[in-house]
């Protein structure tokens, strides 16, 4: 049996270093409650390729604003790197929940830029 792709994805790369950033613990929120309130739907890691696999299901995406909350601080302090930022909030809106969406970090200890992939 082949895997099911999960429709939303992120992809981190440590520009530091040059290589993925592996072990970046991240969370994946929705806005809920008329825009009121965040409600966690999932928690991971990036894997050794600094990606995160199954962030939602085939049929888990909805339609509304999403937040994916990267821990950047605990990355860099795992590899005894003092950093700017404590986090990375990434809010996106998700207009038709057919469609794939790939949310890329790219991340050093001073700056980051992220993107709409494909």
């Amino acid at each position: 049996m082949e895997p099911v792709s999960s429709p939303l994805t992120t992809h981190v790369l440590d520009t530091a270093s040059g290589l993925p950033a592996q072990g970046l613990c991240l969370r994946l929120s929705r806005l809920e409650d008329h825009g009121q309130q965040w409600t966690e739907l999932r928690k991971s890691y990036t894997n050794p390729d600094g990606r995160c696999p199954g962030l939602l299901l085939p049929g888990q995406m909805k339609v509304g604003t999403y937040k994916l909350t990267f821990d950047t601080e605990g990355y860099w302090k795992k590899r005894g790197q003092e950093s700017f930022y404590p986090y990375v909030e990434v809010v996106f809106t998700i207009t038709d929940e057919t469609h794939k969406f790939h949310v890329p970090l790219l991340l050093s200890p001073w700056s980051y830029t992220t993107y709409r992939g494909s």
